[in-house]
Formats: structure tokens, sequence, C-alpha cells
């Protein structure tokens, strides 16, 4: 089996993104390969590298991995929907509002990994997750619905989706109000267990 796993990198004022810092550390599930592939963090770049990475490896599933700052779990996503709408500027400044991700496109793409599956593995593996019903607006949103696009139309048998991870405890730190987070480690082995799900399929 192989796997395109994806990570984003730092944006918002944020000298880290523990989605990247994560994949980095991952161990591929026992007979599959990893490749993995650090996204930017703007809009329209992020699903351009994306699918140039799957249609060089016409790998068998593609997992895109997101910081959600404010939770404190791991939260695989069942759905994104056809909407850019960013509170904050992406890392070239961009700032879209209502804006659709495909004007042709489906209202929503719902997420072709096991979802369900991935949340009770992470569970068995100690760490706290749930199944999340909404990617949000920006960035990760984008790239979600824009693989699930993509994937549909050029590449169907191929299984792809999103799933956010909490901050870390020293980006935590560094905020006046601390939000949830999670150590590294366990964000890494959060993902392998999830990952795993895949292997086993």
């Amino acid at each position: 089996m192989k796997i395109v796993l994806t990570g984003f990198d730092p944006f918002g004022g944020e000298s880290v993104n523990p989605a990247w810092e994560a994949v980095k550390l991952v161990k591929a599930p026992a007979g599959a390969e990893l490749i993995r592939l650090e996204v930017p963090t703007v809009f329209g770049r992020s699903i351009r590298a994306v699918m140039e990475s799957v249609r060089l490896h016409r790998p068998d599933a593609v997992v895109c991995v997101g910081q959600a700052a404010g939770r404190g779990e791991i939260t695989p996503e069942r759905v994104a929907i056809n909407i850019a709408d960013a509170s904050i500027p992406d890392n070239e400044g961009n700032q879209p509002c209502d804006e659709p991700i495909v004007p042709d496109g489906e209202n929503a793409c719902f997420s072709t990994l096991p979802v369900k599956a991935m949340v009770e593995a992470i569970r068995a593996a100690g760490l706290p997750a749930s199944l999340s019903n909404t990617a949000g607006t920006f960035v990760c949103n984008q790239l979600m619905y824009g693989l699930l696009y993509h994937l549909s139309r050029e590449f169907p048998g191929m299984r792809g989706g999103f799933i956010h991870v909490p901050c870390i405890p020293e980006q935590a730190a560094r905020v006046e109000k601390p939000v949830p987070s999670l150590p590294l480690p366990e964000i890494v082995r959060g993902l392998e267990a999830a990952l795993s799900v895949l292997a086993d399929a």
C-alpha cells in the first residue's frame, strides 16, 4: 500500500505547524509506503501541490493533516464544503470571502477514508479523538474539498480525506489565553493509529 501523507507549513504568525511536524515523524504501517509532502498554507497552491504528488505517485490513499487551534482532540473530518471564507489571510495574503472553491462543484464532498474506524483506532491507542463534521472554511477545507473533487474525477478508486490535529504545548504556552494542546509524540501516535486502519482495510 502507498499513502501520500501531507501537512501544512506554519501560518498565522506561528513558527511551527504541528501537522507537518507530526507527518515528518509518523512511521508507515507495516507493509505500507509513506510519501510525505509539506503543503503551502495558500489557497489554490495547496491543492495543486497535492494533486501533483498524487499524479506522480498514484497512491492507494491520500491523507491530509492540518492544525485546528482550539481543538483538544485528533479529529478525522467527514465532510468539506464548497466555500472559501477566510477570517485571516493565507501565507500569500489571500483572504477570500464567500467564494466557491470549484464554481461548478457539488455543495459538499465526503471523505472516502474510514473515518469512524480511524476515531476508534486513535481512542484505542489511549488518545482523545472524535469525528468532525466541519473542516472550517480556511485552507484546510479548501484542500480537502479540492482533493476529493479531483479524486472523484481522475482517480475514483483512490481514497482521500483530512485529519485535524490540536496545537502542541509549545504553541499553547505562547498565547495569553491557553488553548487545548497535545504533545507532538501523542499526535504522531494518533496519526499512526489512524493510518493503521487504512493498511488493515
